[in-house]
């Protein structure tokens, strides 16, 4: 399919500080024709009449009335983090286009962090590091990290969820240490 039938999105920038990763926008080619803002600024005449969506990738370009005005076929804004907090959907849904998101994206990524940041607060990891960077390990004894720490086995997990899509990630990253694990669902 030639790129002038494929349908225009509008992103940032390819690259770069703030423009999409290449290796997105080299998949995004497949399927859709890319236009930056610079493109689009320098023609918006004629590239308002290709620009079916807009790709947020971290919260740019910035959605705003003058950029909807100037976007007469828009359909979609595709946002690629899990909130829209920094997208005006009332205004947006005014000029019929609606808005996408990825909402488990982080999911999984979370739940090892705070895994993660388990092992280190209880294996004091953060301090032994510190310890060795300045070159103190002799005077402390690293095997004070190792004797003198928590550990996570037998450990009570307690969790508070926002949500029963994120129910599944936690306990199954936790369920590599013999641990409970309570949580409290909000609403």
């Amino acid at each position: 399919m030639a790129e002038e039938k494929l349908p225009g999105v509008l992103i940032l920038d390819i690259g770069g500080t703030h423009g999409v990763l290449e290796n997105i926008a080299a998949l995004l080619k497949k399927h859709f024709c890319l236009i930056t803002m610079k493109e689009f600024l320098e023609n918006k005449k004629e590239m308002s009449k290709k620009i079916q969506s807009v790709f947020v990738f971290e919260g740019r370009p910035t959605i705003d009335q003058e950029l909807l005005e100037s976007l007469p076929y828009l359909k979609v804004i595709g946002n690629s983090g899990v909130g829209v907090d920094h997208l005006d959907l009332k205004m947006i849904s005014n000029f019929g286009v609606k808005v996408t998101n990825t909402p488990h994206a982080v999911a999984d990524p979370t739940a090892d962090i705070g895994v993660a940041l388990m092992l280190a607060s209880a294996r004091r990891i953060v301090e032994g590091n510190v310890l060795s960077f300045l070159d103190l390990s002799y005077f402390f004894g690293i095997s004070h990290f190792y004797y003198h720490t928590d550990d996570l086995f037998k450990s009570i997990l307690g969790m508070l969820l926002q949500g029963k899509e994120f129910l599944r990630t936690p306990f199954s990253e936790a369920s590599a240490f013999p641990m409970s694990c309570f949580f409290f669902l909000a609403a």
